[in-house]
């Protein structure tokens, strides 16, 4: 199937609940689909550096760059963000372990078991790193965007790659920046296993 064919299909699983678990199931404790690296065109990692599951801790940050509210929109901004990382700043790989689009899907980055760039010394070997793809200083990513990012963690749980009683920060709670923005912070401080 062509990159735009499975584009179109995770968008479907996007606006069908993420294609979750079966009728009637808690859709947070399923897995929500993940648009592998392959579909939207990553090069092979120069990373090496593993993280020990499960993590105990989730940062939470936004790109504060420009958002994506469609499947072409947002590959074309991961795409975008991976370039920053790897040329402007030569890091082996694009620095989140997932980015959340605003179509409601997540995309792969370092993924559950490599460690990130995304939090800094002390925290990129001991968290994932989610961001979301886009500025929330002013305004919310839409619920499809949350369910996602809730629809991974709950993932990560089941999967044991995130430790049951994880904690989970704002980017703002760990390092000295605006990120994750005003609104998006503001809903994070209501998701369980948020601490300060």
């Amino acid at each position: 199937m062509s990159t735009p064919g499975v584009l179109l299909t995770w968008a479907l699983l996007a606006l069908l609940g993420l294609g979750l678990g079966v009728p009637g199931e808690d859709p947070l404790n399923s897995c929500c689909p993940i648009v592998p690296r392959r579909e939207w065109r990553a090069p092979v990692s120069r990373c090496t550096e593993k993280l020990q599951l499960p993590v105990r801790n989730v940062v939470v940050s936004h790109t504060a760059g420009s958002h994506c509210n469609s499947p072409a929109l947002c590959l074309m901004q991961v795409q975008n963000v991976h370039s920053y990382h790897t040329k402007s700043l030569n890091w082996c790989d694009v620095g989140y372990n997932f980015l959340i689009g605003e179509d409601g899907l997540v995309y792969e980055g370092r993924g559950w078991d490599t460690k990130g760039d995304h939090t800094g010394v002390n925290w990129n070997p001991i968290s994932i790193g989610i961001s979301f793809m886009g500025n929330y200083m002013e305004r919310s990513p839409p619920p499809r965007a949350l369910r996602a990012a809730q629809s991974l963690l709950a993932c990560g749980v089941a999967q044991g790659k995130l430790n049951p009683r994880y904690q989970l920060r704002g980017h703002r709670d760990v390092q000295q920046t605006l990120s994750p923005g005003d609104r998006l912070y503001e809903i994070i401080q209501t998701w369980p296993h948020y601490v300060d």
